[in-house]
């Protein structure tokens, strides 16, 4: 197995997926949707927790900050990735079936002010993956685009290795809490003319 940069590990030949039927096939646009809103989730949740401790040269002796504007730009990246993981959230809401004016309502927004801010969004999942040389996707929005489900293991590892400790009472999301819940398309419908 490899590692890569955040230390999850990439699967090789010897793994097996969890069994599930198709296994060729492609997963679902909802599954795909899924799997970049989960890694848009981890990377808030990584920037977040960094945004925590409060560093020992942090301050200093008389309570000033040591490097004015570094907090500041922390906090500007963490909204970033909020933002990010807003609208992976709305663009798996819309693969997955629901219209503008559900993602507006749930965002106190009215269904033409939900698609003028998400619809891009969506026309560039639905449209094209990110290739290798996208140099506004990142290797990793590429490689989630590309290879859903390593993604989604990498991203099983990173929740596992979260520990039992602090998910506040959450049930234990099991061996595989982010590829087990990946599905993919059923080749007979394509074909069955459903």
């Amino acid at each position: 197995m490899m590692t890569d940069p955040r230390g999850a590990r990439h699967r090789g030949d010897g793994d097996t997926e969890a069994a599930a039927p198709f296994t060729d096939a492609p997963f679902t646009d909802a599954s795909r949707a899924r799997v970049v809103l989960s890694y848009e989730a981890y990377e808030l949740a990584d920037l977040a927790r960094a945004a925590v401790p409060i560093g020992a040269g942090e301050l200093c002796a008389d309570g000033t900050v040591r490097s004015p504007g570094a907090v500041l730009a922390d906090a500007a990246r963490l909204l970033g990735a909020a933002r990010q993981l807003l609208e992976a959230a709305a663009v798996f809401e819309r693969v997955g079936g629901a219209s503008w004016q559900r993602v507006g309502e749930v965002l106190g927004l009215s269904a033409q002010a939900a698609r003028a801010r998400f619809a891009p969004a969506e026309a560039r999942f639905r449209d094209r993956p990110p290739s290798p040389g996208d140099p506004s996707a990142g290797c990793w929005r590429t490689y989630l685009s590309r290879e859903p489900l390593e993604a989604a293991l990498d991203l099983d590892d990173w929740v596992l290795r979260q520990g039992d400790g602090d998910r506040d009472g959450d049930s234990d999301p099991g061996p595989a809490p982010v590829s087990g819940g990946l599905v993919r398309e059923d080749p007979t419908a394509r074909h069955s003319g459903r």
